[in-house]
């Protein structure tokens, strides 16, 4: 009898494609990995890994178990799904992430609600980039992520996934107090051709997504400093050194010297939340969703205000 907790390690090994991947997926230590896959080779009774350099590989029947495996875990996955909507009850552990600024302005009140609201339910949160978090969402090791899409630029969504929107979040753009532009009552990116940009990381879907912006309006953006967290790009305006795109949400509170102005051609951002499909009746992700629902539509009305 193949036990199931070896096939998830398994699974997870040809998921993350090595074993400190695995292990750090399953938040467990290489060691138990390795112990876990020799016990699961003696069940099955065939190898399942072999040796590549310093690291391994999953053999022929390796591959084929890790296949049946996948489909296995997604079917278990169906049948907790399937009992917790039959009990009606939030509890269990709930693991989810959002990219910084969502994670500074949902998840405290959001997570809050949820510990009071369903009290059995152990909720594991972080902070993780949206294409990093949809691929932990697919994989298994996380149960819910918050990610974004640019107004003019969506993010690929895998087959698989279920979303729902939290709230569409205006963008401004940041710059000093005394920018020759800082008076302003809109302004438009093409306005900053000649001014340094302050963006996020190179690769980042954020940093993709203004130099494709800026690049279609002719404007070739000079990047002059990277920062992934709002706060520190708007510290980096606040001594001088550049202009940034400042939405609105967790960016609170604004440090002195730094000034914003609305963009003419609404630049926004539509947050959501995505979760796998096989889960889609778990209560417990359920009441999440409604949880940073109501957290969203609260800051959403406060922008139209």
């Amino acid at each position: 009898m193949l036990n199931l907790e070896r096939l998830r390690v398994l699974d997870a090994l040809a998921r993350h494609g090595s074993v400190s991947g695995a292990a750090e997926g399953l938040h467990v230590t290489t060691s138990a990995v390795s112990q876990q896959m020799a016990k699961l080779e003696r069940e099955a009774g065939q190898q399942l890994l072999a040796k590549r350099g310093r690291g391994v590989r999953l053999t022929d029947a390796g591959r084929l178990l890790a296949e049946h495996a996948a489909r296995i875990l997604s079917q278990v996955e169906l049948a907790q799904s399937d009992l917790e909507a039959q009990r009606g009850q939030v509890v269990g552990e709930l693991r989810l992430s959002a990219f910084p600024t969502a994670a500074r302005g949902l998840f405290p009140g959001a997570l809050a609600a949820l510990r009071a609201e369903h009290p059995q339910l152990r909720v594991r949160s972080r902070e993780l980039e949206p294409e990093a978090a949809v691929t932990e969402v697919i994989r298994g090791d996380l149960d819910l992520a918050v990610v974004l899409d640019w107004y003019n630029k969506p993010m690929p969504m895998p087959e698989g996934l279920v979303k729902a929107s939290i709230l569409d979040d205006p963008a401004d753009i940041a710059m000093p107090v005394g920018h020759p532009l800082a008076g302003r009552a809109e302004v438009g990116l093409e306005d900053f051709a000649d001014d340094e940009w302050i963006t996020w990381g190179q690769g980042e879907f954020c940093h993709e997504w203004l130099m494709f912006t800026l690049r279609a309006k002719g404007v070739e953006p000079q990047v002059g400093h990277r920062a992934a967290e709002t706060h520190t790009q708007l510290g980096l305006v606040a001594a001088g050194l550049g202009v940034c795109v400042a939405p609105l949400l967790g960016r609170d509170p604004m440090p002195e010297g730094v000034v914003t102005v609305p963009v003419r051609q609404k630049v926004r951002r539509h947050v959501y939340v995505v979760w796998r499909a096989d889960a889609d009746r778990r209560p417990s992700i359920r009441a999440a969703v409604r949880a940073l629902q109501k957290v969203g539509a609260d800051l959403g009305r406060l922008a139209e205000g």
